[in-house]
């Protein structure tokens, strides 16, 4: 499932508590995932029948931005959850917090 993504939009994991936010939009298309399986806009109804990927469960944790430097995508999770994210099959890595400046 391929879908353009756009800030703001909320999508949870169809498989635990995961949600996230869209913070940066993806260049295009994108299939994101998150425990092995595509997530899901806030309020859609869930597949039944789904389960966690045990390659995809080292977990996401709340408060957390996460972004794929070749899509450009960021996204904020706004809900912790058993589940990783990950764009297809390459695990979406956390964003690096940016260096303070020094006051010399």
């Amino acid at each position: 499932m391929s879908t353009l993504v756009k800030p703001g939009t909320r999508y949870k994991s169809t498989v635990c508590d995961t949600e996230v936010i869209i913070v940066k939009p993806s260049s295009g298309p994108i299939d994101l995932r998150c425990g092995g399986q595509p997530v899901v806009e806030v309020g859609a109804e869930v597949p039944a029948g789904l389960t966690l990927d045990p390659a995809f469960s080292g977990g996401t944790p709340l408060g957390k931005r996460f972004a794929d430097p070749e899509s450009g995508l960021e996204l904020l999770a706004t809900k912790g959850g058993a589940g990783s994210l990950s764009i297809g099959e390459v695990p979406l890595p956390l964003k690096d917090a940016k260096p303070l400046p020094s006051s010399d």
